[in-house]
């Protein structure tokens, strides 16, 4: 387990690198100590660098260095194609992206416990939920039957089967039963639902606007916004009222990296509400549904260098 001093001194560190996006591992006698890692590429979202549980968490988790840092989108298709392609050998993903199984990607095993609970939870701002509480059970309920299989099935529809969020959002809230409507519960009441710049992020808050909108709330959409340090300024502000985030990543950013999210869902989204709550921010239930950052390469990869799980990058350089 990655200790808190530990995590904030590769923040540090991180901060003074050149943010050029070069891992190049450095030369080594004989060449006897370069891994594995040092010889591939590595893609991922443009803030990875900077991210507890992206590559300070693989450096200072599993000692890896790449050859080099390619700034990709957030789990999307630019990252798809480019490890499809060869563009990059090794690439994030998240666990609920139905393009691994799609495209016989191989996620790598997190052997040695990086990732924390990332279980989708909604944040919305307080004052806001202060003014209207039928909010909470809405969207407590809507978590409460949002499941693993539930996400990964409404991603593929949308990135697989390319239908659009908000017609697959509607269908699904129908077929839970959240689309019943008591108009009373918002009637009078405005909501501004946005997302940050990932497809999943957008269906998300078209599952939230949906069942709001369903229950007498005005609801302004403001989707694909750009990345947290873009989305979170705006829900501060009251540019926007509700997001959906992941748990244990939402921590990590509002705490600066501190290290304290843990593997239990409950403790981490109690610990989230605790550093939220002074920026005038609520985070209710979290769903059972996770989206986990993953470690995938290509099939041809994984067979090449008998890869199975993320240390396995710490083998020696062929």
């Amino acid at each position: 387990m990655v200790t808190p001093g530990a995590l904030l001194l590769a923040l540090i560190l991180g901060a003074c690198t050149t943010g050029e996006g070069d891992q190049s591992a450095s030369p080594t006698e004989g060449g006897t100590s370069a891994t594995l890692a040092s010889t591939l590429r590595f893609g991922g979202p443009p803030e990875c660098p900077e991210r507890p549980f992206c590559l300070i968490g693989l450096q200072e988790t599993y000692g890896l260095e790449f050859a080099e840092f390619v700034p990709l989108d957030v789990g999307g298709p630019i990252t798809v194609e480019a490890l499809t392609n060869g563009e990059v050998e090794v690439a994030l993903l998240f666990t609920s992206d139905p393009s691994i199984q799609a495209n016989d990607f191989v996620e790598l095993e997190d052997d040695q416990g990086l990732q924390r609970a990332d279980n989708l939870i909604p944040v919305i701002r307080t004052e806001v939920l202060d003014a209207s509480p039928g909010i909470e059970d809405l969207l407590n309920a809507l978590s409460g039957a949002l499941t693993q299989e539930e996400l990964i099935a409404l991603n593929s529809r949308v990135t697989v089967d390319e239908e659009a969020p908000d017609d697959v959002a509607a269908e699904w809230l129908a077929d839970q039963g959240l689309d019943q409507a008591d108009e009373s519960i918002g009637a009078g009441a405005s909501i501004v639902v946005g997302s940050t710049n990932f497809y999943e992020q957008e269906i998300l808050a078209e599952l939230y606007a949906g069942v709001l909108e369903a229950n007498g709330f005005e609801v302004e959409r403001r989707f694909q916004l750009g990345a947290r340090e873009v989305v979170v300024p705006a829900l501060e502000s009251g540019e926007i009222d509700l997001i959906a985030e992941y748990a244990a990543t939402a921590l990590e950013f509002f705490n600066e990296g501190a290290g304290e999210a843990t593997p239990d869902a409950a403790e981490t989204a109690g610990i989230l509400n605790e550093r939220i709550a002074e920026r005038g921010l609520t985070a209710l239930e979290a769903a059972t549904a996770t989206n986990q950052n993953a470690i995938v390469v290509t099939r041809e990869t994984a067979d090449q260098y008998g890869l199975s799980a993320i240390s396995d990058l710490a083998q020696p350089a062929p």
